[in-house]
């Protein structure tokens, strides 16, 4: 079963990824690149949707690979 991963950051600072429905990160990070970098490699592996929240904890922007709900021409 595929479910959403999530790029947020702790309360100590790091950043961490972490897949829906998972009780720990997959990884933690020093900075927010290093852990989107991290993130899309298993989004694209696995064909999830990435979201990427600010440090104020809302989601910024999200990324769909290879499970988009709409088809669209172009």
């Amino acid at each position: 079963m595929s479910s959403n991963i999530h790029t947020t950051q702790r309360a100590d600072g790091t950043w961490a990824n972490r897949r829906e429905g998972d009780e720990r990160a997959s990884g933690l990070f020093d900075t927010q690149q290093q852990a989107i970098e991290a993130a899309r490699e298993i989004a694209k592996n696995q064909n999830l949707e990435h979201f990427i929240h600010g440090t104020d904890g809302k989601i910024r922007d999200r990324n769909s690979y290879g499970n988009d709900p709409v088809r669209s021409k172009g």
